[in-house]
């Protein structure tokens, strides 16, 4: 069983409803290990800043629940990051940046490239520029 699915019955047991209700919350705050197949996948979703400020973007600010309950998508984000702490405690986005070194490229790729872009040869030459006649909005 995957692990948003648990945590989406956890989420039914405490909140009411079905696990499916949930699901969706779970599974977009594990979508990061996509990219990162172990606990550091953890520094891209688990933290208050992206409860805060990312699940009620996706989400809006609450949810209805199969019962017809209301609730919070915040405190869902919330419970999911506290099942992955034991309870201990709710990360910062800084709690885990202050464990990254801060390479060159990030400074505004005044020096050096990411590893990927080396790899993929990524390498931009010049910037693209489009005229508002040259973009189509599609509906």
């Amino acid at each position: 069983m995957a692990k948003p699915y648990i945590h989406a019955e956890s989420s039914a047991r405490k909140f009411g409803g079905e696990a499916s209700d949930y699901l969706a919350i779970h599974e977009l705050m594990d979508s990061s290990k996509l990219a990162v197949p172990d606990n550091r996948h953890r520094l891209l979703t688990h933290h208050s800043w992206f409860v805060e400020v990312i699940l009620p973007k996706v989400f809006g600010d609450t949810i209805k629940n199969s019962k017809g309950k209301i609730v919070s998508v915040k405190e869902v984000g919330y419970q999911h990051i506290q099942e992955d702490f034991h309870n201990k405690f709710i990360p910062t986005a800084q709690d885990y940046l202050e464990h990254v070194e801060q390479q060159s490229w990030m400074n505004n790729a005044i020096s050096g490239m990411p590893n990927s872009a080396k790899k993929a040869k990524l390498i931009i030459k010049e910037p693209i520029v489009l005229k508002a006649s040259e973009v189509k909005i599609i509906e």
